[in-house]
């Protein structure tokens, strides 16, 4: 992304506050095991204001004076040369960000604008973090904390970004569809060459290979190449088993280019398939299309998950797994999550808490059907936007046909 990106994003968010302090911290690293850290991945939405991909580095905004301000990390010179450091030149380069100062610096203009401004905005927690089953990154409960040392009100601008970030902009549609383009060519080649695999892990090294050597940053999230029964762990991840023939291999994938994600799914027959693994799948493939086509601005989503709800519980009954649409336990078992969700910067990325579809959204339509006592996972998954008279579809240059 371009600089002017990165300071269009911050004018428009400052626009939100109607001229207030905004202070937003980037993530931290987190540790791996022993002495060493995981690979940083940065907090989308300091990237989407920023495009800065280096830890511990904070964004103020005063947007009564129209002015920004970096907050560089204090990195000692050790851990420079082992792990090397983001320079303050090359971070202002990359924001568009003239003023960058010490966190020393930055705490003394901190209280000196809260004696002018009694509130402050900042990130909240995710509304959905009770739920994780993973430890979060703990710099923004961090910097919520000390920012309610020195402000009186410290306000969530979690959802003005949600708001943001849910309509695309002609620079995020075009690195989205350059990821999807990666995404649809390598499972093209990886389709090709199937009989040639004999593990999953082939498969997903095939991937990697094909992103990384393309100039990808890589996979989006976790790669998950399941066969047989192992697709029926939505996000699987081990990727170790032994391919068997007469069995369905479920691929979940998507390369992160530019900043942004794919997020694609398909259902692919090892050898042979059976007459009811094909039947599934053709009832997974059919509540796909149908799905697809109810996609429009301005349909709210309460009619567009009712709808989807009545196709996918007719398609369980064609199946035989359930007698009737009354039956919701048996259909939550057989469609165990969501029909989709937000794509962008994060592959699970907000659609800004709106009441219906609208022109620039990008999400995802992925209907699956799981059947463990069978051995059997389906998912079909396509990116789709969202445009002025319906929708397109940016990965339906990669067929869903099984075989």
């Amino acid at each position: 992304m371009v600089t002017s990106f990165f300071i269009k994003n911050r004018i428009n968010l400052a626009a939100q506050t109607s001229g207030g302090i905004i202070v937003m911290p980037a993530y931290t690293q987190m540790q791996r095991g022993n002495d060493a850290a995981f690979m940083f991945e940065q907090e989308a939405n300091f990237w989407w204001l920023t495009g800065i991909e280096s830890p511990d580095w904070w964004l103020i905004i005063d947007g009564q004076r129209d002015k920004s301000w970096l907050v560089s990390p204090e990195v000692s010179q050790t851990q420079a040369i082992f792990d090397g450091s983001l320079s303050m030149e090359a971070a202002g380069r990359i924001s568009g960000v003239e003023h960058i100062i010490s966190q020393d610096e930055a705490m003394r203009m901190l209280r000196d604008l809260a004696k002018k401004h009694s509130v402050v905005y900042s990130l909240g927690e995710s509304p959905y973090s009770d739920y994780y089953d993973f430890v979060v990154n703990p710099t923004i409960k961090k910097n919520w904390r000390m920012l309610q040392t020195i402000f009186n009100d410290v306000q969530d601008l979690r959802p003005n970004l949600d708001k943001l970030r849910a309509i695309k902009q002609p620079e995020e549609i075009k690195a989205i569809k350059k990821a999807i383009k990666l995404t649809v060519d390598a499972f093209k080649l990886v389709k090709q060459k199937l009989p040639d695999y004999r593990y999953e892990y082939e498969i997903e090294a095939e991937f990697s290979y094909l992103f990384r050597r393309s100039g990808a940053a890589g996979h989006a999230y976790d790669p998950i190449v399941a066969g047989g029964v192992n697709a029926c762990t939505l996000h699987y991840g081990a990727n170790t088993a032994k391919l068997k023939n007469s069995s369905i291999l479920l691929m979940d994938i998507g390369a992160r280019v530019d900043g942004y994600a794919a997020d694609i799914s398909r259902s692919y027959a090892v050898g042979i398939s059976t007459s009811r693994q094909a039947q599934v799948h053709r009832a997974v493939e059919n509540a796909h299309k149908e799905i697809i086509k109810l996609l429009r601005p301005n349909l709210s989503f309460t009619d567009y998950h009712y709808r989807v709800d009545e196709i996918m519980k007719n398609a369980l009954i064609g199946l035989g797994l359930i007698e009737s649409e009354a039956d919701e336990s048996g259909y939550r078992k057989y469609f165990p999550h969501a029909i989709g969700h937000g794509l962008g910067v994060d592959v699970h990325d907000s659609l800004g808490h709106f009441p219906e579809l609208l022109p620039g959204m990008v999400l995802t339509v992925e209907p699956g059907i799981y059947i463990p006592e069978e051995g059997i996972g389906v998912r079909v998954e396509d990116n789709i936007l969202i445009t002025e008279n319906g929708h397109t579809n940016l990965s339906a240059a990669l067929p869903t046909a099984m075989v």
